[in-house]
């Protein structure tokens, strides 16, 4: 095959004119197609936050100190307290409404069986003429509500 005759000076200088043209319409194109930038956008500076390093704080152990004014009052084992165990007496074997909320209007939720044990707590609060003590019997954790502190007897813990 003879190459010679397909590479002579007007095929040669047709391709590079062909080329020539073909790169005109790109930058033609390309040079109407971007987007202006806008005279009028000027220069945005930008918010440079500067955030400090975090330091090493050295574990102090703390010493305590006692102060003579300050006396931590012992609760009186005969007295209802957060804590402590009652169980329920002088309602002549009918039993206590134990309810939702301090007070006598608030729902009833079990009755407390004559003697049955409860821990006590929180409380007290007041309401209706009676001092309230929320209590959780120990077996079962879902009978619990505000009793009467009238129908309570402080007992030692089993």
């Amino acid at each position: 095959m003879n190459l010679q005759a397909y590479l002579n000076r007007s095929v040669i200088f047709g391709a590079i004119g062909f080329a020539a043209v073909l790169v005109i319409i790109t930058l033609v194109v390309i040079g109407f197609t971007s987007p202006r930038l806008s005279p009028e956008v000027g220069f945005a500076p930008a918010d440079l936050t500067l955030i400090p390093a975090p330091t090493h704080t050295p574990n102090v152990t703390p010493t305590p100190t006692l102060d003579p004014n300050l006396v931590t009052p012992t609760p009186d084992p005969n007295t209802v307290s957060v804590g402590g165990y009652v169980q329920i007496s002088g309602t002549e074997g009918e039993g206590l409404r134990i309810r939702s909320a301090p007070g006598l209007t608030g729902e009833t939720v079990f009755f407390g069986s004559e003697s049955e044990v409860f821990n006590v707590r929180d409380g007290p609060q007041t309401a209706d003429g009676y001092t309230w003590w929320y209590l959780v019997a120990p077996y079962d954790e879902t009978r619990a509500g505000w009793a009467a502190a009238d129908f309570l007897a402080v007992v030692p813990s089993p």
